[in-house]
């Protein structure tokens, strides 16, 4: 029996044929150079293999020419305009290889990534196979990790091919592509009429969109923060020379009279009296199994990698057959799983290996078991031990190593002490509790958590002690921080936007777009949206306030989360494809008519009332710079917000900023790093009356500013 296996990438298309043949087989080339065709005798089935590979999706979805261009339609058109699927031109070479090949074969077996789009994948090399051979056989091989023990059953123990999951990534690419183009057709070209310096395209993506709205949200609570003052009683001991500070029970009180009189109370018995001393044994829990979604937080806040940049690292260690398959949403394994022996690979780490080896004496516990089991992986885990990584390769692999062996050991075990005391009538406790570690267990091999033992005083129920410090002292409330990529990677995944596999991907569009800026403050990376991203999104929420909220971010991320438990049904057969899909369209379709008629909402609000743009003008001489500052400068007591620019050789680059009182014109070095509002006509006027000339004749040549929704100065 002839059988074609076909692989969803080279890497592992070779690796295949490393397992099943044991390293005897032949290759030929293909019309592709990077594609190659493995040919071996396979015994455990009686079979001749042949192994090759496409290069991801093999096919393309795009309209027909009457759709096309932009130009050639409505774009409430494309929601119901025919959609073609073609193969690439730069695909055509593996089309033809799977022909060639399928014609010749008696089965074919599919290799694919074992997900969704694996599955849809595997659908469209079998049906340019059929096209060679209509009465070939297609079957699957499933498979977690590219291991000897689990490619040797998939080669021997092949399943069907899941049609319902492919159906439903289908609807996906037909929903995202139909309600993607319709809408950035639809926005581009609005706002191109109303503002003829704005060049390139205005994406809008189901996912994208609700995306850049958390990033927004968090942009706008940051910048709406008004720090509130508390009040609170701040208690201490010092004794033998260590200060134990008390924490009020109450917290804090906004009411500085209420907070007053309750102080005033307790100044009149400010003796302090111990009522319960309580000790009992704690745990810190180790961690659970991996998950894609935890890998992505745990590579942005421990690793400072971009949650994209973390998948990409880890689906080149699973190709090598170092980690099982990246993308999964279990958190649980299998009561079979065999841990030992994956444990036992490790033990030659001079990191790590010492720790492993006491598994084998009772060092071993049964990992937790999380909520989520998506019954088509196990957690994240290493397959085999690597030591010759570098790099990011090497921080990865050790993370989900780490962690892996984290999750098999033991809690940390320790004793805590919490002492309750009274004062004045209020109650008091130390923080932090007394705390001391007995078994650090999994922390030995998992640094990335921390657990600090703390030692309290050696108080005794019933003893009374006078307080060093007992004062009513006043707080602030804290301002929020713009979300990090984990934070961002959490809030998505709660509300259902995007896959644990496209996560990732979604947060590096809008980053692409320029929607989103990446700003590093210290060692942390903070995401805050850009001029464009704010108008947008706020424009969106503007038009949903007259329209019961349809239209604003609230309601697109819910319809994305619907949308997503569709394709769940339909990969459980409660629900077709097409009723899946007509149903999201139907929803669109009522979304696009409002947002058009309502369009200028998003011009008027969000991208001229809330832009952060500058004005970036070049003069020609660095002294004719320095003197507009100057004369600019006087009466100006405070600037508000600003903006860095770069110093050009020949030139100084100047930026327009709002201050307290007006306008003015600052060089780079004066210019600090924030954002600039958006300066209107009239404000133009201001200038131009400072400095008594036309700023068009003096500020030349004006450069091309990228940032959208400014009026530029020929405008004014």
């Amino acid at each position: 029996m002839r059988v074609l296996c076909v692989a969803e990438k080279p890497s592992i298309a070779r690796s295949i044929t490393g397992i099943l043949s044991g390293g005897q087989y032949s290759t030929r080339n293909t019309g592709n150079n990077f594609v190659k065709n493995y040919d071996f005798d396979y015994p455990q089935t009686n079979s001749t293999f042949t192994v090759t590979c496409v290069s991801g999706h093999l096919t393309s979805q795009d309209f027909g020419e009457a759709h096309r261009k932009w130009n050639s339609c409505d774009p409430f058109a494309l929601f119901d305009a025919p959609v073609e699927t073609l193969i690439p031109p730069d695909k055509k070479s593996i089309e033809r290889n799977l022909r060639t090949e399928g014609g010749r074969a008696d089965t074919l077996m599919i290799w694919t990534d074992c997900d969704r789009e694996g599955e849809h994948i595997g659908m469209e090399i079998a049906r340019v196979c059929r096209k060679a051979k209509p009465n070939i056989v297609v079957k699957r091989a499933r498979f977690s990790a590219i291991i000897a023990q689990q490619i040797h059953h998939a080669a021997q123990h092949p399943i069907e091919l899941d049609r319902a999951q492919a159906e439903a990534v289908e609807a996906r690419i037909l929903l995202d592509l139909k309600v993607g183009a319709a809408f950035t057709r639809m926005q581009t070209l609005a706002l191109q009429r109303q503002f003829a310096q704005l060049e390139g395209v205005l994406s809008y993506g189901p996912c994208q969109f609700p995306t850049l709205g958390f990033v927004v949200q968090r942009y706008n609570r940051v910048k709406a923060f008004r720090p509130e003052t508390f009040w609170y009683i701040y208690l201490s001991l010092t004794r033998d020379g260590e200060e134990t500070k008390f924490t009020w029970k109450e917290g804090h009180l906004f009411d500085q009279g209420g907070a007053a009189r309750i102080y005033e109370i307790v100044l009149q018995n400010p003796r302090a009296r111990v009522i319960r001393v309580t000790k009992k044994d704690t745990k810190k829990w180790k961690p659970l199994p991996l998950t894609t979604v935890e890998l992505q937080k745990a590579g942005s806040r421990l690793l400072k990698l971009a949650p994209k940049k973390v998948l990409d690292v880890a689906e080149k260690l699973y190709q090598q057959g170092f980690v099982s398959y990246p993308r999964t949403e279990t958190d649980q394994f299998d009561p079979q799983f065999d841990f030992m022996t994956l444990i036992g690979k490790q033990t030659v780490d001079p990191a790590w290996g010492e720790f492993a080896r006491t598994y084998q004496n009772g060092g071993f516990g049964v990992p937790r078991k999380g909520k989520n089991n998506d019954k088509a992986h196990p957690p994240i885990h290493p397959t085999a031990h690597a030591g010759n990584l570098v790099g990011d390769e090497k921080k990865v692999y050790e993370y989900i190593t780490r962690r892996f062996l984290a999750c098999c050991s033991k809690d940390a075990e320790g004793s805590q002490t919490t002492v309750e005391v009274v004062c004045g009538g209020e109650d008091f406790y130390p923080l932090p509790l007394g705390l001391i570690v007995l078994q650090r267990n999994y922390l030995e091999v998992y640094p990335y958590d921390k657990w600090i033992g703390h030692t309290v005083p050696n108080f005794q129920e019933g003893e009374e002690f006078d307080p060093s410090v007992c004062e009513l002292r006043e707080g602030q409330t804290s301002k929020p921080n713009y979300l990090t990529e984990a934070d961002l990677v959490t809030l998505m995944d709660k509300n259902g936007i995007g896959t644990d596999a496209t996560i990732a991907q979604h947060i590096q569009t809008i980053v692409d777009r320029e929607y989103v800026v990446e700003r590093m403050e210290g060692a942390i990376k903070y995401l805050v949206p850009s001029t464009l991203g704010i108008g947008l999104i706020d424009g969106y929420n503007e038009i949903g306030k007259s329209f019961s909220r349809l239209l604003s971010f609230t309601r697109l991320t819910f319809l994305v989360h619907q949308t997503e438990r569709r394709m769940v049904q339909v990969c459980e057969r409660t629900t077709t494809k097409n009723d899946m899909l007509q149903t999201s369209l139907d929803q669109y379709k009522h979304m696009f008519i409002i947002a058009r008629r309502e369009f200028d909402k998003v011009a008027t609000v969000g991208l001229i009332t809330h832009s952060h743009s500058a004005w970036k003008l070049m003069v020609s001489h660095r002294v004719l710079g320095d003197t507009l500052v100057q004369v600019l400068l006087e009466g100006q007591e405070e600037v508000e917000e600003a903006v860095v620019v770069e110093e050009e050789e020949e030139a100084v680059v100047v930026v327009v900023v709002v201050v307290e009182m007006g306008v003015m014109v600052a060089t780079a070095r004066q210019a600090e790093e924030e954002e600039v509002p958006l300066l209107h006509a009239a404000e133009v006027a201001v200038v131009e009356a400072a400095l008594e000339v036309q700023l068009l004749l003096l500020l030349t040549p004006i450069l091309k500013v990228r940032a959208f929704g400014m009026i530029s100065l020929t405008h004014a």
